[in-house]
């Protein structure tokens, strides 16, 4: 997926999660090559070419179409599937691959699990007894500085995705346009319970701009988001500062 996955996996009995941390490896990268819009042998580059069907497809496919329209009409459009009229569902196969990971391992009897998919967080469980997970948000304007804290007190899934300039410059696309989306935001950290939205609602509220995508992130439930501006203002929903520390 052009980035790297990390873990960090507490307690459980060693073997089993061992062994689930090892399965959850091997499907990242089967989810690589079914996903890969860079690979001409990839099922979605086939699909896109009208090689395959849906159905002919790997069940996955169909999973994450089927949430990628979701996330399409909950963002009346501002996250979207296409690129230059291509299929293209790598905006919500990362996150949606990262989760599945990390609930493959806390399935397997680990008590706290996380893991990073180029910046994009899932938590589950906690680390140890009383001691929460916690997430450092870093500050675009400012390198190798954090913007925020995240704390996953008092949950027990907690997700933090980040979509911006600061890394990988202008690649997120208006799908109005199909050009790079210009707005007067850098960066969008969304807080939210699965890794799989959380990423989804990060790319469609950058690609708005601050004031409507803080407008429509305020609709959303169980969701919370800190934007910044390229002017370097901060802005945030009004339940955040509760998942800071």
């Amino acid at each position: 997926m052009g980035t790297v996955f990390s873990f960090d996996v507490r307690g459980g009995e060693p073997g089993a999660v061992q062994a689930a941390l090892g399965e959850a490896i091997a499907e990242l990268h089967r989810v690589n090559e079914v996903f890969s819009t860079y690979r001409d042998d990839s099922q979605v580059s086939r699909l896109a070419r009208g090689e395959l069907t849906v159905q002919e497809c790997d069940p996955e496919v169909a999973e994450v179409l089927e949430l990628g329209a979701e996330a399409e009409r909950v963002s009346d459009g501002w996250f979207s599937m296409r690129y230059e009229r291509r299929l293209d569902p790598t905006g919500i196969v990362k996150g949606w691959a990262a989760e599945r990971a990390a609930r493959r391992i806390r399935a397997a009897g680990a008590s706290g699990v996380s893991v990073n998919g180029g910046g994009d967080v899932q938590l589950l469980g906690s680390p140890e007894a009383h001691r929460p997970w916690r997430v450092g948000v870093s500050d675009p304007l400012r390198p190798g500085g954090l913007a925020a804290v995240v704390s996953a007190a008092g949950a027990d899934e907690l997700a933090v995705a980040t979509s911006g300039t600061a890394e990988r410059g202008a690649h997120i696309v208006d799908p109005r346009t199909g050009r790079s989306a210009v707005t007067d935001l850098v960066a969008v950290t969304v807080v939210a319970p699965q890794l799989t939205w959380a990423d989804c609602w990060a790319t469609a509220a950058f690609a708005m701009g601050s004031r409507e995508g803080l407008r429509w992130l305020e609709s959303l439930p169980d969701v919370e988001a800190l934007l910044i501006t390229a002017g370097d203002e901060v802005r945030c929903t009004g339940g955040l500062a509760s998942r800071l520390g």
